[in-house]
């Protein structure tokens, strides 16, 4: 069976960005990319839409991303801002983490300047737990996905320090400059230089990796485990 690797992110274009260029590289290998938003990141409309507009668009932006990459966009219905932190929203996760099977799951760290992110964060680690539970029944059978890996993101960084490093090929990082393209903030913010900085990022993580690109990442603490056999 073909594998498959998830992406949840707090808004439409979190895991974009900043596990996009790992997304674009599996989906060469052959995995299945699934991006999961919690919400559409709609207030962060530009003037020339509505809140309403702009979730519609950011919605397609989020598919068209997925397409590129020959994958599969979900977006939650909940409201920018107003991310539940709920059991109900945990369970909606956790079935699609049982539906889809991923190897792996990536989200946010811990920290954020945006609650959506901090919320999304302690989702996704208690919807994995649910998802590997084979004591609790739900309409799939439980499946058990590595991590969550927590990405590297400026909005996300009091804390962060990284622990592992996933390249990103140079087909890869090829293939994400022209899905991330399908996202508007991304390209056109006047706020943040979101493509640019990615891009970059990459780089700069690649040189640390003593590869072309690279993504970073941080695990739990009780994941940090490293068996060394000899030097």
């Amino acid at each position: 069976m073909k594998k498959a690797v998830m992406a949840v992110g707090g808004h439409v274009g979190d895991a974009e960005l900043t596990c996009g260029g790992v997304l674009a590289t599996l989906a060469i290998k052959g995995y299945e990319i699934v991006t999961v938003a919690l919400t559409g990141g709609e207030r962060g409309n530009p003037p020339h839409l509505s809140v309403d507009e702009y979730r519609k668009q950011k919605i397609e932006e989020a598919e068209k991303f997925a397409e590129i990459l020959g994958g599969k966009a979900i977006v939650f219905p909940y409201a920018d801002g107003e991310l539940p932190d709920s059991e109900e929203v945990r369970f909606e996760l956790c079935d699609l983490i049982r539906q889809y099977k991923p190897t792996a799951v990536m989200t946010h760290w811990k920290n954020s300047m945006h609650k959506d992110h901090e919320t999304a964060h302690r989702i996704v680690k208690d919807a994995c737990f649910f998802a590997g539970l084979a004591g609790l029944e739900r309409k799939d059978a439980a499946h058990f996905a590595k991590g969550p890996y927590y990405a590297q993101n400026w909005e996300d960084a009091d804390g962060f320090i990284p622990y592992a490093y996933m390249e990103v090929t140079v087909e890869g990082f090829e293939l994400w400059k022209k899905a991330i393209g399908e996202h508007w903030f991304a390209v056109h913010s006047r706020d943040f230089k979101y493509k640019e900085y990615y891009e970059h990022l990459m780089r700069c993580n690649g040189c640390l990796a003593r590869t072309e690109y690279a993504e970073a990442f941080m695990v739990d603490p009780h994941s940090q485990k490293l068996l060394l056999k000899e030097f």
